[in-house]
C-alpha cells in the first residue's frame, strides 16, 4: 500500500523502535498514568474497546507495525510513520487508502500537557482506538476521498470544520451521559476538564451549525458539540458531500 501513494510518498517514513530511549518510553507510561482516571470514566465505549483492540502498552511507546496487524483484521486500516506534519493532498490521500499518518517523535516531559505539533501520543492515543470502529473507520475513509476529489478553499474549510468537531473534538451521549472520543479531547487533560467542568458549551450536533462555527486553534474550546451516535457523524458527511458537490455533478 505504501507504495501506491502519489501526494503522501515524500512524507513516510519508518519507525525505529529499537532507537527510543527508556526516558522516552517512561515519558510515554506517565503520559498515559496522567491521562487514565478520566479516560475510563469518560471516554466512549467504542474508544475502550478499540484501545484494547490494538494492544497498546501503557510502559512502552506504541509499535505502528504491529498496532496495524491487529487493526487490519478489523476494519482494513493501518497506522503508518510519516515524518511530520503533511500537506493537505497527502493527508486525505491517505485517509482515503485507510492509512492514517502518524508521527514517530514524542513530547518531552517539559511538555506533558501541551504540545502545538501532533506527536505519537496524540496521533495514537488520541485517534488510533477509533480507527478499530467499523462506522468511525467509514467514515475517515470517505471524508478522504471526499476532500482529495475537490481544491476549493472554501469548501476544505467547512469539511475540516466537520473534522474538527467531530474526529479532533466530538463528543457523543451515551446512555444519558456525555462521553468523549476526539483525540483533542481524548489526549488533552485541559480540553476534557474544560468539557467536564462546564467551561465548554456543549451544543446538539447539526450539520449546518457545525459547517459555520470557525476553528480556533490557539485557545481552549468555548463550544463543542455532541452526536448521538456514530451513524449521524456519517450521514451528516454524506449530506455535506451532496450540499458541496450535487449540483456540480448535474
Amino acid at each position: 500500500m505504501e507504495n501506491n501513494f502519489t501526494y503522501a510518498a515524500l512524507y513516510l517514513g519508518r519507525q525505529s523502535y529499537e532507537l527510543y530511549s527508556e526516558d522516552e518510553h517512561a515519558t510515554w507510561a506517565e503520559l498515559v498514568r496522567r491521562r487514565t482516571p478520566q479516560i475510563e470514566q469518560f471516554a466512549c465505549r467504542e474508544y475502550l474497546e478499540g484501545y484494547q483492540l490494538i494492544g497498546m502498552e501503557e510502559a512502552r511507546l506504541p509499535n505502528l507495525k504491529r498496532i496495524s496487524e491487529r487493526l487490519m483484521p478489523r476494519t482494513g486500516w493501518t497506522t503508518i510513520p510519516v515524518t511530520g506534519f503533511l500537506p493537505a493532498p497527502a493527508f486525505f490521500e491517505m485517509l482515503a487508502n485507510r492509512a492514517f499518518p502518524s508521527t514517530t517523535w514524542l513530547r518531552d516531559r517539559n511538555s506533558l500537557e501541551y504540545t502545538p505539533e501532533p506527536d505519537i501520543f496524540h496521533d495514537v492515543f488520541g485517534h488510533v482506538p477509533m480507527h478499530a470502529h467499523k462506522v468511525f473507520a467509514e467514515f475517515l475513509e470517505r471524508y478522504g476521498e471526499i476532500c482529495a476529489a475537490t481544491e476549493d478553499p472554501e469548501v476544505l474549510e467547512q469539511l475540516g470544520r466537520l473534522f474538527w468537531y467531530t474526529v479532533e473534538f466530538g463528543l457523543i451521549r451515551q446512555g444519558g451521559e456525555l462521553k468523549m472520543f476526539g483525540s483533542g479531547i481524548i489526549s488533552s487533560h485541559g480540553e476534557c476538564t474544560n468539557v467536564l467542568e462546564r467551561r465548554c458549551e456543549v451544543r446538539r450536533f447539526e450539520l449546518d451549525a457545525v459547517l459555520n462555527t470557525t476553528v480556533k486553534v490557539d485557545e481552549i474550546h468555548k463550544v463543542l458539540f455532541a452526536i448521538d451516535s456514530f451513524d449521524q457523524m456519517y450521514e451528516a458527511l454524506l449530506q455535506a458531500e451532496l450540499k458541496f458537490f450535487d449540483a456540480s455533478r448535474k
